[in-house]
């Protein structure tokens, strides 16, 4: 028989009144993952096919119940975001301010540079595309004009110009 999580009377009474006061979906969800288990004896999975949730959001909504009555920042604030970043953004807006004076007095960027300027500051290698990411990260896209086309026939141009009529 699968696990009824335990839920307390007092947790059962402000979810129940969570639920009357709710005025989102989420909200009335929240109080739900408390009140189905806590009332009727429900599973984890019993109240997940109820609330049209999988079993982990139901007991991820339970924490978030306890986390908001406690005081707490909820767990869904702290998702997401860059964990395994080398810098910081401010850390890598500064470290491209260096190159930024090249660029616009109309200098070439070259990203093999900069990618020994990034691992002097990281301390290891990286790979090129780490670089090419930072870059596309702060706005940075690659602009080089062609000056002809790569199939550009010149001869067939001229020719061309030479006996066409105006």
């Amino acid at each position: 028989m699968p696990r009824v999580p335990k839920i307390s009377e007092r947790e059962r009474r402000a979810a129940i009144a969570l639920a009357a006061e709710a005025r989102t979906i989420e909200e009335l969800r929240l109080a739900q993952s408390i009140i189905l288990p806590g009332l009727y004896g429900m599973s984890v999975y019993e109240t997940s096919q109820v609330i049209g949730k999988s079993r982990a959001t139901v007991t991820r909504l339970q924490h978030e119940f306890r986390e908001q009555r406690r005081g707490e920042t909820p767990r869904r604030e702290l998702w997401g975001g860059r964990r395994r970043a080398y810098l910081t953004d401010d850390e890598e807006s500064k470290f491209l301010g260096e190159f930024l004076d090249m660029a616009s007095d109309g200098g070439v960027l070259e990203v093999g540079r900069i990618k020994q300027a990034f691992e002097k500051r990281v301390g290891h290698s990286v790979a090129k595309t780490t670089i090419y990411r930072i870059l596309e990260r702060h706005g940075w896209r690659k602009i080089a004009p062609r000056k002809l086309h790569p199939q550009t026939d010149l001869n067939a141009q001229t020719a061309f110009k030479k006996n066409s009529t105006k």
